[in-house]
């Protein structure tokens, strides 16, 4: 049937004795040191509080935002682009027939320039085509929060070139409270225009130092309207996904996790039915003696298994590509250690470690796409903040190192191709007031060509003028180099008693070189090649709130101004965010806050085009409200898009946007 028709090796092994012996430096220094007690390491539950969060994103000199569960339960519920779309400098590539989420951040997309990962496994499934070069499909229903780097990131994570996501899904504690031995939770929703229902259980158990969790997921959504009331076409999905977690605790020093994350899709995109299995596993262990400041290990192992299939045509002309298979298989792990002391009067936290990625890419009727080849990425890295009275000054260093090898045209070119780069990453930050840091920071951060860009080859399917794709094994790494000064704000009281005003500004300048880009090399072929020169890349973002309990008022601003080389369409897409993004959410809480009810402005300004045009702007209204019947049980009404508007989203590859839609939603938890 139709589906929703409506419906190296050497640089490895340098790597870990490196980090080893920075390791094993850490653990011999801690014989030398006087122990301190651990008093970050008190687990409390979570309670409704007044005052500035300390683990806000105004804690950290670091470009980041967090998607809460309550923020996508408010604006979620229909695809995970409606939530971070809304944070500032973070965009989505967006198509209503694909169920996947692809990310920008500050206008670089797809190929891996935005590392994105589920509970820290990297989602390394890349597809060249009319479309963004990467997705990472997992449910929104299973999510507990969304983590959000934008820029160079020195640690765990950091293999992207502007920043990085990672997608947690519910653990143990998300579902069992503090102090019980079990626990249950449990969502449902359902929404007019084709959004249809959607049912989430999940349960779990804590007996002692051991739990165990798990969770099934299901929605069955049908094809959408826009604003004039046209329906588009292949919109719908038929989504079953779940997932399992199991912690075990070995004294109070020693803690091991277990978890496996299982998506199942049947959707239409890209002129055919799809099937597409996404399966995440995960071993996370972490040491942290209570006694010794000097030793906090994790060591993370992960396997990730994706596979997608085109079953048949939902448009007659194109059929070639029936049977499509392409599978890629991904395992690596990562270790790092964080040690906190004190020289003098200095505070120093420094953590080192390594890490390491793995993936091969098989293929049937594959087309352009390599149907055989592998990557290796990897890095060793160390990060040290001094922090000296009102002054913290952090330094970082990451050693990545990459390798590609396969077969290319069809198995008649043999690619082998190793990188490697050293990149230096320095913030100085002045806490001016117990409310106030200002700081500045310099970076380095490269992205290596895909399998995708170096072993692209054939001839497009059913082209009449026959275009004929080349590999191009030598690629260079693309390289960014980036300035970025920026303040943060967390402060009580200011207006009201036990009102809070929290603020995240930052103004980057990033410059590129080597940028990878399709091409038109000779007549009618083409290839992927390293664009002449440097561009340039700078922007403003802003993320500010205020809460006085009874109101409350949120504003995420960005501001992007690039030359970046275009992207050829068909051999990716626009990656040119609109010039101006704004979101502005104002609500209030009733009925001694049981009820709370608001609403969202969101504003997209005119964008760029690759072929030199300006895509058209919008402004989308939302309103919802919410009401905790208990502590336990809530439910929520929202209307999306309430004026009906019929546009076009910004990097949308095909179809136009959703028009009104009513959505009511009930989550409890026992």
């Amino acid at each position: 049937m139709s589906l929703k028709t409506g419906g190296h090796r050497s640089h490895f092994m340098t790597g870990t004795a490196l980090t080893l012996v920075l390791i094993a430096t850490s653990s011999a220094f801690a014989q030398e040191q006087s122990a301190k007690p651990d008093e970050a390491e008190v687990n409390l539950k979570t309670i409704v509080i007044r005052k500035a969060d300390p683990n806000a994103s105004t804690s950290t000199t670091d470009p980041v935002s967090k998607v809460t569960r309550s923020t996508m339960d408010r604006f979620g519920g229909i695809k995970i682009d409606d939530t971070l779309r809304n944070e500032p400098g973070v965009f989505t590539r967006i198509n209503g027939s694909q169920p996947g989420v692809a990310v920008n951040i500050r206008g670089f997309e797809g190929s891996g320039r935005v590392n994105m990962m589920i509970d820290g496994v990297r989602q390394n499934f890349r597809f060249t085509g009319h479309e963004a070069s990467g997705f990472t499909y997992v449910d929104q229903n299973l999510l507990a929060e969304i983590d959000v780097t934008r820029g160079a990131t020195t640690g765990v994570g950091g293999s992207g070139l502007s920043g990085s996501v990672n997608f947690r899904t519910l653990g143990v504690n998300d579902i069992v409270d503090e102090g019980k031995q079990w626990g249950v939770l449990g969502r449902a929703s359902w929404g007019s225009n084709g959004v249809g229902f959607s049912e989430m259980l999940a349960g779990g158990a804590r007996i002692d130092a051991m739990g165990i969790a798990a969770a099934i997921s299901r929605r069955d959504s049908n094809s959408y309207k826009n604003g004039d009331g046209i329906r588009q076409p292949n919109t719908g999905q038929e989504l079953t996904s779940g997932l399992f977690k199991t912690e075990f605790g070995f004294g109070e020093d020693h803690h091991l996790a277990l978890g496996g994350v299982f998506y199942k899709n049947d959707f239409a995109a890209n002129s055919y039915d799809q099937t597409l299995k996404n399966n995440t596993l995960t071993a996370n262990y972490r040491y942290n003696p209570g006694d010794n400041d000097l030793i906090d290990l994790r060591v993370n192992g992960y396997y990730n298994h994706l596979n997608m299939t085109y079953n048949a045509s939902v448009n007659p002309p194109f059929s070639s590509a029936v049977g499509r298979e392409i599978t890629d298989k991904g395992l690596g792990f990562d270790v790092s250690n964080n040690s906190n002391f004190t020289a003098g009067d200095v505070n120093i936290s420094w953590k080192n470690g390594v890490e390491y990625f793995h993936d091969k890419i098989t293929g049937a009727n594959a087309g352009v796409n390599p149907s055989d080849g592998r990557s290796t990425a990897g890095a060793v890295f160390t990060e040290a903040k001094f922090s000296y009275g009102i002054v913290d000054l952090t330094t970082g260093l990451r050693y990545n190192f990459f390798k590609l090898d396969g077969d290319a045209n069809d198995g008649t070119q043999l690619v082998d191709r190793s990188l490697n780069e050293l990149d230096p990453k320095i913030t100085l930050a002045v806490n001016a007031t117990d409310w106030l840091q200002p700081y500045v920071t310099y970076s380095h951060s490269m992205r290596a060509p895909t399998l995708q860009e170096t072993m692209l080859g054939g001839v497009h399917p059913g082209s009449v003028s026959r275009q004929f794709y080349l590999p191009n094994p030598n690629l260079s790494a693309e390289k960014l180099r980036g300035w970025e000064v920026g303040v943060n704000m967390a402060k009580n009281d200011v207006f009201l008693a036990d009102d809070t005003i929290s603020m995240k500004a930052n103004y980057y300048y990033m410059t590129v070189k080597d940028y990878i880009a399709a091409r038109t090399v000779s007549n009618n072929l083409m290839q992927y090649v390293n664009v002449d020169g440097s561009t340039h890349v700078q922007g403003f973002e802003l993320e500010a709130n205020y809460d006085a309990r009874f109101a409350f008022a949120g504003i995420a601003y960005g501001y992007t101004d690039t030359n970046m080389p275009e992207q050829m369409p068909g051999l990716g897409a626009n990656n040119y965010m609109p010039d101006h993004l704004l979101t502005l959410t104002a609500g209030a809480r009733f009925l001694e806050e049981k009820l709370t009810a608001g609403a969202r402005y969101n504003y997209v300004s005119k964008g760029n085009n690759t072929d030199g045009t300006k895509t058209a702007s919008y402004a989308l209204v939302d309103v919802f409200a919410n009401y905790k019947f208990t502590n336990n049980v809530d439910l929520t009404l929202r209307v999306n898009n309430v004026f009906n508007k019929t546009y076009t989203p910004a990097l949308n590859t095909s179809g136009s946007g959703q028009g009104r839609t009513f959505m009511v939603a009930t989550q409890f938890k026992f």
